[in-house]
């Protein structure tokens, strides 16, 4: 399933859901977002990355995979960073 057709699927059962159990709307929605675009990368379903191997047919699939995984650390990162420091996603809205 693509990122767009999750979204569609989930959104209307886990928000609700999440806001009654006291998260932050906007935490919520980053946290998502982030775990969709994670998605969209990883195999065996990363679709972005069939995407760019069907531009670049030189290069193969796995190749393209394993450069993908630096950015994966990077997702993992972010997302471990936003459970233990909310606030990282939440100052910008909170200061205007």
């Amino acid at each position: 399933m693509d990122a767009l057709g999750f979204l569609v699927a989930t959104i209307p059962i886990f928000f609700p859901l999440a806001v009654a159990l006291g998260y932050d709307p906007i935490w919520f929605t980053v946290m998502l977002t982030l775990v969709t675009t994670m998605g969209a990368v990883t195999p065996p379903v990363g679709v972005n990355v069939y995407i760019v191997s069907g531009l670049v047919p030189d290069i193969p699939i796995q190749t393209i995979f394993r450069g993908v995984m630096v950015f994966l650390i990077a997702y993992v990162i972010v997302l471990l960073l936003l459970v233990v420091f909310p606030q990282l996603a939440l100052f910008l809205p909170n200061s205007l």
